[in-house]
């Protein structure tokens, strides 16, 4: 895949990627759960980068070499799917939105 490619799917995919950040940084079982066993597919991947040569954002390494996505946020953004299709979406970002609601709301309500 071109840089210049890379680039534009990043831009289109700006919210799965603000996903995969929000839930690296405020880190959730579930989606930690999820995290593991796909990062364990990327390690064994011909297009896993560990030195960082293909990110599209530079010191995010380890990466995608085929979109250039960080693995750490990839692999959390449970609305992604692996560009090669080793793994697949769990959810969509507006799914998972309600579920949290849903959850934040059942526990107020407790």
């Amino acid at each position: 895949m071109s840089k210049i490619k890379k680039y534009l799917d990043a831009f289109k995919n700006a919210g799965k990627i603000a996903e995969g950040i929000k839930n690296n940084v405020f880190k959730k079982e579930h989606v930690e759960a999820v995290a593991t066993e796909r990062f364990q597919i990327c390690i064994k991947c011909s297009l896993f980068d560990a030195k960082g040569d293909n990110c599209l954002a530079p010191g995010t390494q380890p990466c995608c070499s085929d979109c250039g996505c960080s693995l750490a946020f990839k692999v959390r953004s449970l609305s992604s799917d692996c560009p090669k299709s080793f793994w697949d979406s769990v959810t969509t970002e507006e799914e998972e939105d309600q579920i949290l609601e849903k959850i934040k709301n059942d526990e107020n309500a407790n």
